[in-house]
């Protein structure tokens, strides 16, 4: 495909296509899922083509196989607006057999009980994130996340992203159709793209109220409490302190249905056995899926980020936690946090499915970094007294020059180093 920008989730594409009947991509409208997966497809139907979206439904409710009907891998972009694809697929791979038949991508959660199986061993799942810096050419990648966890280092690689650099990433955001644009276009497309989401059927599944404003301002207040341990109670209050009327349990649906979007993207915790439960924070440290959202409800731009340093110093904690996610997911990992009631933390922790893992903290300056590699220290030697597998590297998250490792084995990445 001409001009096709390359993802990390490419070569995983082609691998679930190798080893599953169909294949869901599912994440973020606008992130660039629809590119991604035509760019392997041998045909592809729109469900949402404003020209013939109506003729597809009826089609699809008439006789699905209508849809399904093309050159394989087939991409059925958007299945969800007409759920009965779902099964048909389900059902088309039972009995062909065999694998990469079917590419479905989604930007929202079907409503509940509209798929009748869960195509579990039939359809595999990928999830897809904005573009991460490496992946936008922002990041070199010479300090690999996967050579990490390797036991292989590189050392005196050399980031060119400055500060000021790192700031016109973070507002631009990962979105593809952003890429060579100057901020006030970046600006006003991710202000239409929010709206557009909050005003459209995407956030009105079955069982939730529709208000614009109301989804708005819970998204602001998320902005607000970017890369924190916000309590339920402290995103109500902020919201309502903002002249919007929202009931905790209404509350509760709008965050379900902001996170069937995909624009909440919460860090959950890491609870080893070190501590007693109530020892350990177990709430989700708060989190949308890109910070170019926050950064723009908040009014950080380029131009003015210094004048609040600090909020800044959050927002680059979430640019991190977004492209380690990318970085991770090609790994069969994930990214959590850890925080107890003794000051004791990890900004982020990066899990595989083979038990492995490692412990970050993210600090924009190098001033922080003696503070973030004492306190991974102190967490590497609880978790040896009790016994427990030691994490394969520890790492101090960057937005500086130089990586290298220190003499206490913690690893200091710029990130506009670090890559998949």
């Amino acid at each position: 495909m001409d001009g096709y920008i390359p993802r990390i989730i490419d070569s995983e594409l082609e691998f679930y296509l190798d080893t599953f009947g169909a294949v869901l991509l599912r994440g973020p409208k606008w992130c660039g899922k629809t590119t991604t997966a035509s760019n392997i497809a041998a045909s592809v139907i729109k469900m949402q083509d404003p020209k013939k979206s109506r003729d597809y439904i009826a089609a699809a409710e008439t006789d699905v196989s209508l849809i399904l009907d093309g050159e394989q891998p087939r991409l059925i972009d958007e299945w969800q607006v007409s759920p009965v694809i779902w099964d048909a697929v389900r059902s088309s791979v039972d009995e062909d057999g065999r694998n990469g038949q079917y590419i479905l991508t989604g930007s929202r959660i079907p409503s509940e009980n509209s798929t009748q199986h869960s195509g579990a061993g039939r359809i595999g799942v990928l999830d897809m994130y904005p573009m991460s810096l490496f992946e936008s050419k922002d990041s070199n990648g010479k300090v690999s996340l996967k050579s990490l966890f390797d036991g292989d280092f590189q050392s005196g690689a050399k980031s060119d992203l400055s500060v000021k650099r790192i700031a016109e990433c973070l507002c631009r955001g990962g979105w593809p159709a952003n890429s060579g644009l100057d901020y006030r276009k970046c600006a006003i497309r991710i202000k239409s793209y929010l709206d557009l989401i909050y005003e459209s059927d995407d956030i009105s599944l079955k069982k939730y109220a529709k208000d614009p404003a109301t989804a708005k301002e819970i998204i602001r207040s998320y902005s607000r409490n970017t890369s924190s341990l916000a309590t339920m109670a402290t995103l109500i209050a902020d919201v309502v302190k903002n002249d919007v009327a929202v009931s905790s349990d209404k509350f509760s649906d709008y965050l379900a249905a902001l996170r069937g979007v995909f624009l909440i993207n919460d860090v959950p915790a890491w609870n080893p056995q070190i501590r007693s439960k109530d020892a350990i924070r177990a709430g989700p440290k708060r989190e949308l899926i890109d910070p170019s959202i926050a950064a723009y409800y908040l009014g950080i731009t380029p131009d003015n980020f210094i004048e609040d340093f600090n909020t800044f110093g959050l927002l680059f904690e979430s640019l991190c936690i977004r492209d380690l996610r990318v970085y991770s997911s090609v790994l069969s990992g994930e990214v959590l946090y850890y925080h107890d009631k003794y000051g004791l933390e990890a900004d982020a922790v990066v899990r595989l499915d083979d038990g492995r893992y490692g412990i970050i903290e993210i600090k924009l300056g190098s001033k922080e970094i003696d503070d973030g590699a004492e306190n991974l220290c102190k967490l590497e030697r609880l978790l040896e007294e009790h016994e427990m597998k030691a994490p394969s590297f520890k790492m101090v998250l960057t937005g500086t020059e130089l990586s290298y490792m220190r003499d206490d084995g913690v690893y200091v990445v710029p990130l506009g180093c670090l890559g998949p």
